[in-house]
Formats: C-alpha cells, structure tokens, sequence
C-alpha cells in the first residue's frame, strides 16, 4: 500500500509538471484553487494514472507487440499518450473537467490532440524518473 501511495505522488509530480510545461494539457483542480485541493486533485488523478498503468498499460503493450516489432518500439510514444488520454476521461467522470487535452472535447478529436497528449506522457515520464530518484536518494521509495 506504501508502495501505492509514494507511486501516486510520483505520478502527480509528473501530472504537474505536464500540465505546467506542455500549453496542450490542463489541469482545473477539484472543488477549489487551495493548495489542498490542488495537492489532493493532482494524488486523486496520479492514484487513476497509476491503476490504469498497472491494470490496462500491459495488456495493451501485449496486444500491440507486434506494433512495438515493426516500428522498433517508437508506438510507445502514441501508446501512451492515448493512456494518458484515457486518464484525463476517467478524471473527468470523477467531477468535471479536471485533466483536459486540447482537442478532446465535445466537438471530436484533433490531430494536434493527440500531439499534446504524447509531449505529456513523454514530460510525465522524465518528471516522474527525476522524482523517482529523488525518492531513491532520500531513501522513500
């Protein structure tokens, strides 16, 4: 459960740091602008972000192996932006529009979308390597 929750905070830090650095990806927090609510709203969607790693991730990397053979492994990078994609639906379900990609609104899906979505995942990806570190260096994680 430790294990869990410090992954959680690691998958925040790096929700935060997509949605500050990549202007595609936007993050409204959860009833209110406080420092609690945004603490709680970025370990809310990084707890989502992590299931959806652990629970659907794999089986899709699977299914897509021989994507992974033919294009020496660069569909990752759609892969998992599409994950990310998938998350900030699920955190719009949680209560409004919380984890928002431009594009994926109402009106459809844009190329561009899909865009932002993979600069976020791969943003998400380095914010959460140095942070694992960090985790490491201190002796958390």
């Amino acid at each position: 459960m430790i294990r869990f929750l410090i992954s959680a905070v690691i998958n925040a830090v790096g929700l935060w740091a997509a949605s500050t650095i990549v202007p595609g990806i936007n993050f409204t927090p959860y009833g209110g602008t406080g420092f609690w609510e945004t603490a709680g709203s970025y370990l809310v969607v990084g707890a989502v972000f992590g299931l959806v790693n652990t629970l659907i991730a794999p089986v899709i990397k699977v299914i897509a192996l021989p994507i992974y053979i033919l294009t020496f492994g660069l569909i990752s990078f759609v892969i998992n932006g599409a994950i990310l994609v998938f998350v900030a639906w699920l955190s719009s379900l949680i209560g409004g529009e919380t984890l928002t990609i431009d594009g994926f609104t109402q009106a459809g899906l844009s190329i561009e979308s899909l865009g932002w979505a993979m600069l976020g995942a791969i943003v998400m990806s380095i914010a959460s390597m140095i942070t694992s570190w960090v985790f490491r260096i201190i002796r958390i994680f």
